[in-house]
């Protein structure tokens, strides 16, 4: 069993395959909260921060989460709206964290489903989680955004950056890719130190950079500052193209 959030078809809006029609899969719940990224919301009057995506991380709004115990449900209507777009898009399954639920019966019955069927499966995950591809092996036929987190996230080094977790990735997924989060604050202090640092873990792997930022305004404030910082350290820039379109991070 586990919880998804929402589930909807639009475009990739950020890292390597961004503009790439996909259908996401957001799951509930997240091992990180990230208070460091700001986004700020009221829960009973109370001011909280996190990640931009605080409503699927924050276990206030688990009311609204939708639990999946029957894969064959969920895969059912995947075929459907497959079938209705007329091709296969690319599925980003994204959260919170999905991969807390790598090992889960249903969670990976459905992975299964999408591979075998032909669909490209990106996890966009924030590479704290061990995986065994060897005994999920559906897992080997994935792509990995790894979205790790840097000091600005507001949490511990310890729990943000998991060495052998990554290296399960690196030796073992089909492709996989890093991704910061970055200000315009970091940018000028301790963010190439951090990216080195995770880098001699990962030397292979390409580097994408985007700016903080869960609405229109807090993205101008950083892009300009993360998009020099790319060309100065040879990184890839990455937009947030679904917030500049839509303005928000939700369903879109």
């Amino acid at each position: 069993m586990f919880y998804l959030t929402e589930q909807f078809f639009s475009i990739q809006g950020e890292g390597k395959y961004a503009g790439v029609p996909s259908y996401f899969l957001r799951t509930g719940g997240c091992n990180l909260n990230c208070p460091g990224f700001a986004a700020e919301y009221v829960v009973d009057g109370e001011v909280r921060f996190g990640c931009d995506t605080y409503f699927a991380v924050d276990g206030h709004f688990a009311s609204s989460w939708q639990k999946v115990n029957n894969a064959d449900g969920l895969t059912l209507h995947l075929k459907h709206e497959f079938d209705t777009l007329g091709y296969r898009p690319d599925v980003v399954i994204t959260g919170g964290e999905p991969l807390m639920y790598a090992k889960d019966d249903t969670f990976y019955a459905v992975v299964e489903w999408l591979v075998a069927y032909g669909v490209q499966v990106t996890f966009e995950t924030n590479g704290t989680i061990e995986i065994d591809f060897d005994a999920y092996p559906a897992y080997k036929s994935c792509i990995f955004a790894l979205s790790l987190k840097l000091k600005n996230s507001g949490e511990p080094k310890v729990k943000r950056i998991v060495p052998q977790a990554l290296l399960n990735v690196q030796s073992h997924a089909k492709e996989a890719f890093l991704k910061f989060t970055i200000d315009a604050n970091l940018v000028e202090t301790t963010a190439l130190d951090e990216i080195n640092e995770i880098r001699e873990i990962l030397p292979a792997l390409e580097v994408y950079c985007m700016p903080v930022g869960e609405s229109r305004d807090t993205i101008w404030r950083n892009d300009k500052a993360v998009f020099e910082f790319c060309m100065k350290h040879n990184y890839r820039y990455s937009d947030r193209l679904h917030i500049r379109v839509f303005d928000t991070t939700q369903g879109v």
